[in-house]
């Protein structure tokens, strides 16, 4: 992909650059001035680099030789400000023609800045891995998450954590953590698969009653949101976590059932028409519907649209796929759940919300 950008510097994947500034900058100096160190280095949490999703355009903030460096809690008071000076000390000034210095921008964005001497203003964050995700998640993940924690950490923080890379762990703590983090557990996994489609299922005849009334405009908004509500479906079916808005498309493209339903819902919102519209979000309703019976969680359902009431419109019977799906559940703790509420992304759509640890966490109460 290429791209117009106003740096000098030719792009390489951040993660892998990440991956050169440990091998070949962060850990010699480890090694020679601190032997014996416990460490983790990892590159996680925020940026596009570590969804694997960044191009040239990303180099313009927040983007370059950056790494997150685990010191043990007995440890990290005596030596995080000794390891952060010598870092600024020895780093090189580039690594594979990146600048490893960093300025703060107005905006708070760090922009990788050249300098030739003095020392090195690096994004080598030194923290614990308790601090860390305390500070991301909420909480400590050294203890098993609660199903309240798992609801109300938005997918797109759990897919931050375990789509970065892991450098080094002779600290042993980071690995296991983003091992239990790979995906929901199973019961959990089938709630949040009826929640969304009992969203499908609260909105999918209303396309064609706006369409019925004249309201095109209505319609089509109606028409996307179905297409939005079957691609977040199709994250939980492929048990991918969906990224936030971004890179919600991006994602969806690398799922395997993309091909097919990519160019289904690209007809559906250039459908002049409710009624063509309808034509084509039948199709789509019969290809996830197969999709569900494909994971043989239930019995097979009805796959075939079928009339709305005596309206003229057809729909997937997605109520039903809700109610079977429910009494798969086994967990007693996840069946008292609030069958209407879902996860945290099924039910609140505020980026400021979802991206920040300190308001998405108030929402524990609500599964109470």
């Amino acid at each position: 992909m290429m791209e117009d950008t106003d740096l000098p510097y030719d792009f390489i994947p951040g993660l892998e650059l990440s991956n050169v500034f440990y091998k070949e900058a962060v850990k010699p100096i480890l090694d020679e001035h601190f032997p014996d160190l416990v460490y983790a280095a990892a590159q996680m949490g925020t940026g596009s680099d570590v969804l694997g999703f960044d191009t040239p355009q990303s180099m313009d903030h927040g983007w370059g030789p950056r790494l997150l460096l685990f010191l043990d809690e007995s440890e990290f008071e005596s030596l995080h400000k000794r390891i952060d000076q010598i870092l600024k000390d020895n780093l090189p000034y580039e690594i594979r023609g990146f600048p490893t210095n960093f300025t703060q921008a107005e905006d708070g964005n760090i922009l990788m800045t050249p300098i030739d001497s003095g020392p090195v203003n690096h994004a080598v964050k030194i923290i614990t891995v308790n601090e860390f995700f305390a500070e991301y998640f909420g909480l400590n993940p050294s203890e098993e998450l609660r199903i309240v924690d798992w609801l109300t950490i938005p997918e797109q923080i759990f897919r931050s954590i375990v789509s970065g890379c892991i450098f080094h762990d002779s600290l042993g703590e980071v690995e296991p953590i983003i091992e239990r983090l790979q995906y929901y557990p199973h019961d959990l996994w089938l709630y949040l698969l009826a929640s969304q489609w009992r969203r499908i299922s609260q909105e999918i005849a209303f396309m064609g009653r706006c369409g019925q009334v004249g309201d095109e405009l209505g319609s089509r908004i109606v028409g996307t949101r179905l297409i939005r509500d079957m691609m977040k479906l199709c994250f939980l079916m492929e048990k991918q976590y969906a990224p936030y808005i971004k890179w919600f498309g991006t994602a969806f493209y690398k799922l395997k059932n993309a091909k097919s339903l990519t160019p289904i819902f690209i007809q559906i919102m250039d459908a002049g028409t409710w009624q063509e519209r309808e034509k084509y979000l039948i199709q789509a309703y019969e290809y996830v519907a197969k999709m569900h019976n494909d994971l043989e969680i239930t019995k097979p359902l009805q796959v075939k649209a079928t009339q709305f009431h005596n309206r003229p419109f057809m729909i997937i019977q997605a109520d039903s796929y809700v109610e079977i799906i429910l009494k798969e559940i086994k967990d007693d703790e996840v069946r008292k759940l609030p069958e209407h509420l879902g996860g945290i992304d099924q039910y609140v759509d505020s980026t400021d919300i979802l991206a920040y640890t300190s308001k998405f966490r108030r929402f524990w109460s609500m599964y109470q």
